[in-house]
């Protein structure tokens, strides 16, 4: 199988791209060159700009791509474009959505208002009510995230009829090269021998479904090289949401912080822990379907993949001015409660 590869050079494409390699199947990856993975030697590169993805279709057509996997799409302009610059050019699409499109999603968000649920989200779950949910966050409107919502990019991926498309929504995803830096927060403060770790009481219970970088690559890998997957939507993540405590705890078993959790109310919190989220709302996402549909099974087991995101976020740790006097707040906030 030929596959082309839409910006697959940053944190889940380089695992796709030496998964698919290992396979057997031949790769090429469009990007900007301006991040150079350690890929096989054998992989094809394509440098260009994927908002300009129609200037570059005769190299795409002399490819002859079976699969087109995109990574990067981000709006419905984007999403327009792929479809029609790779009709009559591939044989499927395979796109990397987002958990973000649920309404529930809003709900955690507070932009929503409803009853909390211990309800899990599957794929026929409602949508967000709402598009561009992060367009009153910037004033730039040459911002990505102006024009971003993976809701349109979804259904115009899925509404071509000469192209079939797979959708897959990925969850809080961590592990190396993680530019978000989800873990980053307990692991340092465990790191620096932290006495506590303070928590909202509903955040300390709060569940969202993760996945580690490489069990995530592997199932966009299946969603690939399975024609079955043709025209489906999968949530993709962890079996089950850990709480914000549990994770915590299974941190703490690979770093032997041997510090505790404690529980506070917001008004209580120093204000850089302080949030608008709501957090009795979850978003805990079911994954039954690519498991039963694909055969997924995570080959990395929670602990090993925990060491791996650990090992990696302390070798890049920088520090930020900003942590003594959070720290110290944190102390304050402690002291109040002798």
């Amino acid at each position: 199988m030929r596959v082309l590869v839409i910006g697959g050079t940053r944190f889940m494409g380089p695992h796709v791209v030496r998964e698919l390699v290992t396979l057997g199947h031949a790769i090429a990856v469009f990007h900007r060159s301006q991040t150079e993975a350690e890929l096989p030697e054998e992989v094809n590169h394509i440098h260009g700009d994927r908002n300009r993805l129609s200037e570059f279709s005769d190299e795409f057509k002399r490819f002859q791509p079976d699969v087109v996997l995109d990574m990067m799409l981000l709006n419905e302009t984007q999403a327009r474009e792929l479809v029609s610059v790779m009709s009559g050019v591939a044989k499927r699409l395979v796109v990397a959505s987002s958990c973000d499109v649920y309404r529930q999603y809003d709900l955690v968000r507070g932009v929503e208002n409803g009853p909390a649920t211990n309800e899990r989200v599957n794929e026929d779950s409602p949508l967000r009510n709402r598009l561009y949910p992060y367009r009153n966050q910037v004033k730039d409107k040459e911002n990505p995230l102006y024009d971003y919502d993976k809701i349109l990019v979804e259904r115009t991926v899925m509404s071509g009829p000469d192209l079939p498309a797979t959708v897959l929504r990925l969850p809080m995803v961590h592990g190396p090269n993680d530019y978000q830096h989800r873990f980053l927060e307990f692991i340092k403060r465990m790191a620096d021998r932290r006495p506590a770790i303070l928590l909202d009481p509903q955040e300390a219970r709060w569940r969202i479904t993760r996945g580690y970088a490489e069990n995530c690559a592997h199932a966009i890998c299946l969603a690939i090289t399975n024609a079955k997957a043709a025209g489906r939507i999968y949530n993709v993540g962890e079996p089950s949401a850990l709480s914000q405590r549990e994770w915590i705890t299974r941190l703490d078993k690979i770093i032997d912080w041997r510090g505790k959790v404690v529980t506070l109310p917001q008004d209580r919190l120093p204000d850089h822990l302080q949030s608008d989220l709501q957090w009795q709302h979850h978003l805990d996402v079911d994954t039954t379907r690519i498991g039963t549909e694909l055969g997924y099974e995570e080959p990395i087991e929670i602990d090993a993949a925990l060491r791996r995101t650990i090992d990696w976020e302390l070798a890049n740790r920088t520090p930020r001015s900003e942590e003594s006097s959070e720290y110290a707040a944190e102390d304050s906030a402690l002291a109040a409660l002798i």
